[in-house]
């Protein structure tokens, strides 16, 4: 790690994506206190809480690697449909005495094509490696291993098996993946309709991903966060849905399956109004979950580096306490009606522990992980546990959103 510092920030990060084979790997079993079950997308199971957030594996490289690192989910993208190079360089800042990185790379793309490719193989690795462990009388295999073998989900119905579903787009499972896998999908920069860029990202991904997020917060596309406004968000969403609908019957004409669960990605740079116009919106056009929040372009009169009056996206501490206000007042909108997925500044169990306090079922970091390395995943999950268990809860949902109860100061503000 202390050698890619010394490289600028992007080939550094290169550098990691083509060397995250040989990064270090948690061989430890998750403390069962970490499990987490999402009822509204089916029962999901992960392993742990502690997802990677898209942005560090933009292109589906990592996939296994970072999963071996110790996280219980990774989200791949942002994935655009036709290739696209992004802004121009360099469009990538360290504020190494802030403890923060602004980047304004401009959803930077191989495009659909080859990240589903990837997405497939994986898929199939792993299906290949669950049908050596069973062969070996070590686990399970049968016909889930031949189902992921053709790249589909680890959470998708099994073809001529029993399924259920629990409302929304949740998908259906009732067992726990070694590990899941989102994508994120955004649109392409010159593209006019962006319901069809995001629908067709959607319908390519939803019987390999296990979630799906649809990105509409990142700053650096022209207009991109215009989505936001409550009205486009909702026809936006309406169309996201039956673009995932379309999908999954395509996928399972038996119509049992409604597809992977569908989330939005919002800005911390919103005041209460829009918050909960976005909120309710989401929600109203079927929507499965949160993504809170994506980087601010706000710039707080702390940063101390000479890079803080960059432009782009400003992410990791100084974004911390800002995101974790908007989770907690989407907790309080969305009144358990979708799950929320806390990001934004996380950098250690207690960061983590705080956004579950604050209303998140599941957590996700990345520029953490820039400045401490892959052996981070592990030292967050076992302060996390340790934290859970000096409080007294027996598992991660017992503590979402404790922290959250509305009180007057609540209403109306952030």
């Amino acid at each position: 790690m202390p050698a890619l510092r010394l490289m600028d920030p992007e080939t550094a990060h290169g550098v990691g994506i083509r060397g995250s084979p040989l990064s270090p790997t948690d061989a430890e079993a998750d403390d069962p206190v970490l499990r987490v079950e999402i009822p509204q997308w089916g029962h999901a199971q992960f392993s742990n809480p502690i997802g990677l957030a898209a942005g560090f594996d933009k292109q589906g490289e990592a996939m296994e690697a970072m999963l071996k690192a110790g996280f219980g989910f990774v989200e791949v993208g942002t994935v655009t449909p036709q290739p696209q190079p992004g802004n121009p360089k360099p469009r990538m800042f360290r504020l190494v005495e802030d403890r923060a990185v602004i980047n304004r790379y401009g959803f930077n793309s191989d495009g659909i094509a080859p990240v589903l490719e990837r997405v497939k193989a994986f898929r199939s690795d792993r299906a290949a490696a669950a049908a050596s462990t069973a062969a070996s009388g070590e686990g399970a295999g049968g016909e889930a291993d031949a189902e992921a073998a053709s790249g589909v989900s680890a959470l998708a119905p099994r073809h001529g098996g029993p399924s259920a579903q629990t409302g929304g787009g949740a998908t259906i499972a009732h067992r726990t993946a070694s590990g899941l896998v989102g994508i994120n999908v955004g649109k392409n920069k010159t593209t006019e309709d962006a319901a069809a860029d995001y629908t067709a990202g959607i319908e390519a991904f939803a019987a390999s991903a296990d979630y799906i997020v649809v990105n509409v917060s990142s700053p650096n596309t022209p207009g991109l966060r215009d989505l936001q406004h409550s009205s486009q968000l909702r026809a936006l969403l309406g169309a996201a849905v039956a673009a995932r609908g379309r999908a999954a019957a395509a996928h399972d004409p038996s119509g049992r399956w409604k597809g992977p669960p569908l989330l939005v990605k919002i800005a911390p740079d919103v005041d209460d109004a829009q918050l909960t116009d976005m909120v309710e919106a989401a929600i109203g056009a079927g929507v499965d979950g949160l993504v809170v929040s994506n980087t601010t372009v706000e710039r707080p009169a702390s940063l101390q580096s000479e890079h803080k009056a960059e432009a782009g996206g400003l992410s990791g501490e100084p974004v911390r306490e800002k995101s974790t206000r908007v989770l907690r007042r989407a907790f309080q909108l969305c009144r358990g009606r979708v799950p929320i997925v806390g990001v934004g500044g996380v950098a250690s169990g207690q960061h983590a522990y705080d956004k579950i306090r604050s209303g998140a079922s599941l957590v996700q970091l990345y520029t953490a992980l820039a400045y401490e390395g892959p052996a981070l995943v592990r030292d967050v999950k076992q302060e996390l546990a340790a934290l859970l268990k000096r409080d007294g809860f027996a598992s991660v949902q017992a503590a979402v959103g404790v922290d959250a109860a509305p009180t007057e100061a609540d209403s109306g503000r952030l």
